[in-house]
């Protein structure tokens, strides 16, 4: 299990930053290489407009720690314009030295889209900004120093659009989010990075890994082109569950690890057997200690 990556994913929701920043250097100073942020206006569950700004929380995230992979899982295509999005991920790569990685997703949070005037529509619509973006994106962050980018779509046109400074990393990894088999894996498999894809079980996340394997032949590409990351949540015993979850706590329960290290150990296996080649623990406030404790003694006792 060496090549498995462990991080934290941290929301930046009903917290202030005072707080994500003790939570940050507590889990960089565990054996976690990486921790993102999510991208919402409204708290993932739509119960509060209580959020910080993913692009702001990002850039304190690069600039508070200094070893870990600094990401983001995922931004919205539907918030940002991606040359905005792409100058944001290119300054902050410099400023993290080569450590930034980011995702991009269509958006789901039906009431965040409503309250501040976001064109919501039906999926296709908000997957092909999203496949827009990302080539966009691309087109700009890969394209090198002196290079000129161009495009013509339904959603951005470019033309003639220079960009500097290129990021510090040759090639700024680029992950895509979400879990739909029609539209996200393909375009997850076509030109990502890395996918993924939060509170699935095992079994789920086999079977979809197995359906972006096949993509990624079709497109010319190995399996090991791209990294696989589920994000999962941690709870000590079925108390613990409820308490996190309430009525959702049966639905979530195959995406959480649970018990001790020798059930954790079970859990983490099950998705590397399924193909994960990441595991990320993902916290909201207010943000469990026990969690990120019971994950760190398990990759301790690898």
């Amino acid at each position: 299990m060496a090549d498995i990556v462990f991080g934290v994913h941290t929301g930046p929701s009903n917290c202030t930053v005072a707080e994500l920043q003790a939570l940050w250097r507590y889990v960089e100073d565990g054996p976690f290489d990486w921790i993102s942020i999510w991208d919402h206006l409204y708290s993932a569950d739509a119960t509060s407009p209580h959020n910080l700004d993913a692009v702001a929380i990002h850039t304190a995230l690069a600039m508070t720690t200094s070893r870990v992979t600094c990401g983001s899982l995922v931004y919205c295509a539907g918030f940002r314009h991606p040359v905005v999005l792409a100058k944001a991920m290119a300054t902050i790569d410099h400023l993290s030295a080569g450590r930034c990685a980011f995702g991009i997703g269509a958006g789901w949070l039906r009431t965040e889209f409503a309250a501040y005037g976001f064109a919501y529509g039906r999926p296709p619509a908000r997957l092909d900004v999203m496949e827009e973006s990302i080539r966009c994106i691309k087109g700009l962050l890969h394209q090198g120093e002196g290079a000129r980018f161009g495009f013509e779509g339904d959603h951005f046109t470019m033309t003639d659009a220079a960009f500097e400074p290129a990021p510090v990393q040759a090639r700024l990894p680029i992950w895509v989010g979400g879990g739909g088999e029609r539209r996200t894996l393909p375009i997850a498999a076509r030109y990502a990075d890395g996918w993924n894809v939060p509170f699935i079980g095992p079994d789920d996340f086999a079977r979809k890994n197995a359906i972006l394997n096949d993509l990624c032949a079709a497109e010319g590409r190995t399996p090991e082109a791209l990294a696989r990351a589920v994000n999962v949540g941690y709870a000590s015993d079925e108390r613990s569950l409820e308490a996190q979850f309430g009525p959702l706590a049966e639905a979530m329960s195959p995406g959480v690890l649970k018990g001790g290290t020798d059930q954790i150990a079970e859990g983490v296996g099950r998705f590397v057997e399924a193909g994960a080649t990441q595991i990320n623990l993902a916290l909201r406030a207010p943000f469990s200690y026990e969690a990120v404790d019971a994950l760190a003694a398990y990759i301790g006792s690898l």
